[in-house]
């Protein structure tokens, strides 16, 4: 059975997408849980993709950072995170990530007064997007490991070690990784797919239960041989 050390509590967040009001929820859950179980050192490890589609992604950020300041929480990257720094420096990227559901981040940040074209937008955006926001994105990590489980966005590509992982597969990659039937050396715990309900297989487990438009925010927690999940 895969393990966490001992004298360690793991809590595995899923892709939030701006859902401050779950992400809220689940800490009050959190909290709960490690008052209720006291003696573990706590570990928080976010999977990414904090902003996008949900209505309150710079709170979200926020939430995050403050958790960094007053818990031992692990923030990693995902695709768009990684997408909306791309736009802060392309206009060109700038219009993806509006494809994508950049626009009710970029409302989350700036609120306009009239009706502007997307070059105006683009520029009242990277005047209002705050500067610790900014590093917060750039510091992400890619990965983070913790016993016999490894956490990562998306997932990983079959055949690689982790040091010889592509950052673009780490936060992209889908079919290839979803479809191996085989270990990756560790068990992998993963967001990036939505799924109606957690996926727990013997190589990879998916916690991206799609908060954004379910209202399903789910955590995995960890300790020694043991696995439970919270949900919103």
């Amino acid at each position: 059975m895969p393990t966490i050390p001992d004298n360690l509590r793991v809590y595995a967040v899923g892709d939030i997408h701006g859902r401050l009001d779950l992400l809220t929820t689940l800490h009050e859950a959190i909290d709960e849980d490690a008052e209720l179980h006291p003696g573990p050192q706590c570990i928080e490890v976010y999977l990414g993709d904090y902003v996008d589609r949900g209505p309150q992604s710079a709170s979200v950020i926020d939430a995050l950072m403050e958790r960094m300041r007053t818990r031992n929480a692990v923030c990693l990257t995902g695709n768009h995170e990684d997408i909306m720094l791309q736009a802060l420096t392309s206009q060109e990227a700038f219009a993806d990530w509006l494809r994508v559901g950049g626009l009710e981040t970029v409302f989350s940040y700036v609120r306009p007064s009239g009706t502007l074209d997307q070059s105006q937008l683009w520029n009242e955006w990277r005047t209002g997007m705050r500067a610790d926001h900014v590093a917060f994105l750039t510091q992400l990590e890619t990965s983070y490991v913790c016993g016999d489980y490894l956490f990562v966005h998306a997932g990983l590509r079959p055949g690689l070690s982790l040091a010889a992982q592509e950052r673009n597969d780490l936060l992209w990659i889908r079919r290839e990784f979803l479809d191996y039937p085989h270990s990756f050396g560790h068990l992998v715990v993963h967001g990036h797919t939505p799924i109606s309900s957690p996926e727990v297989l013997s190589n990879r487990i998916n916690i991206d239960t799609g908060a954004y438009a379910t209202g399903h925010l789910t955590c995995l927690v960890l300790e020694g041989v043991d696995r439970f999940l919270i949900s919103t």
